[in-house]
């Protein structure tokens, strides 16, 4: 198989969200909750979805970027999970869902993490942030800071704990992209979120995602709630290569966001499936540059390429590649070199961007010369 081929049977396999509501396609549910979003891990493809853009008060989902920001920090060194955690006296008057810490004492980092994740305790962050930043004013402008860095354009944070505060607010969408953060950057410390139980100071807990009970392929991630913002759920489950991320914000009770998020993932595993098709690196096509040392350079992909297609559905996609034939040098690894367009009969659906995977230099005198006029002819 040639290269244009491959790349033809990568742009025709490739899938996006107009394409996913069929009309052969069941409906996804519909949820009596504010918000709602499922998306497929690997692709991020948005599979059903609500408001997934409103801003609404997260809960204890914020300690999804508490949590992260102590994963980055111990990969960092500038903690270690064998530290012992002085508890404050404001950790320990937190009220709220608890890990029962003492004021006064020290207890190791790695068993204060256990009750951050598993049973959401608000002492337990408040601890934490004290021991990464010296304070919690201070944690908080750490994480606010890394929402930015990851795009979380819709999201803000007023504490660690998710405690009621104005201004204090995120989004399904970037929930979804938080939590993907954490499954992928780091794997490890996420099997905390799969701990069904925990006990600490005596008093055994149980992490309050159901769905840990009742579907061995979910392993994470984690539940909020208050009166303010109702019952959330972010769930996690993967089935073979295939993991969907489910976000279920408002509903009524602990049974209702359960029972939604189960919905959510059984209607995406049930009529979608996922396919990595290339790695990171792989080459597309060549892309003509003029002007330069080389003639020519490598287009393709920066990541792994995964597409979520519709079961039975991802054949009746066409796609076409244009390349930029009019590229001078010089040319930076990563620059836009042309598209791979997805077409349904004669619209365009989408467009992929493909980029240089090298860099060209200018070409000297003689070479600018010459292929000025080729370009005329080109």
């Amino acid at each position: 198989m040639n290269v244009f081929s491959k790349i033809v049977l990568l742009i025709s396999l490739f899938v996006f969200s107009s394409f996913l509501f069929a009309a052969n396609l069941p409906v996804g549910p519909t949820l009596n909750a504010d918000s709602y979003l499922l998306v497929d891990y690997h692709s991020g493809t948005e599979l059903v979805a609500k408001n997934p853009d409103k801003r609404i008060e997260p809960a204890s989902i914020t300690k999804l970027m508490t949590a992260y920001v102590i994963y980055k920090a111990l990969e960092k060194g500038d903690i270690s999970l064998k530290d012992n955690v002085l508890i404050s006296k404001k950790a320990w008057k937190m009220e709220g869902s608890r890990m029962f810490l003492e004021a006064g004492k020290k207890v190791p980092l790695n068993r204060v993490l256990h009750g951050l994740i598993i049973q959401s305790g608000n002492d337990a962050a408040v601890a934490l942030a004290e021991h990464v930043a010296g304070s919690e004013s201070a944690f908080v402008k750490m994480m606010n800071e890394q929402a930015k860095a990851m795009g979380l354009n819709n999201t803000h944070y007023m504490n660690a704990t998710g405690w009621p505060a104005e201004n204090h607010y995120t989004t399904a969408r970037d929930i979804v992209k938080l939590t993907q953060a954490i499954i992928r950057d780091f794997p490890e410390h996420y099997k905390l979120h799969s701990i069904k139980e925990y006990s600490y100071n005596g008093i055994k807990q149980y992490n309050r995602n159901k769905l840990l009970w009742r579907d061995k392929t979910v392993d994470g991630v984690k539940t909020g709630h208050t009166e303010s913002a109702g019952y959330c759920l972010v769930a996690s489950s993967k089935r073979n290569d295939m993991r969907l991320i489910s976000v279920v914000l408002g509903a009524k009770d602990a049974k209702t966001r359960a029972d939604y998020s189960q919905e959510l993932l059984e209607y995406g595993f049930r009529f979608f499936e996922t396919y990595k098709l290339y790695d990171a690196g792989s080459v597309l096509a060549d892309a003509r540059i003029w002007k330069g040392t080389k003639d020519t350079v490598p287009a393709g992909i920066t990541e792994d390429f995964y597409v979520t297609v519709q079961k039975g559905h991802y054949k009746q996609l066409k796609g076409l590649m244009k390349l930029d034939n009019t590229v001078d040098a010089p040319v930076k690894r990563g620059d836009k070199l042309g598209n791979a367009i997805i077409k349904d009969g004669d619209i365009i659906v989408s467009e992929v961007p493909l980029v240089a995977l090298d860099a060209v230099d200018a070409g000297g005198f003689w070479s600018k010369v010459t292929d000025s006029v080729k370009k005329l002819f080109n």
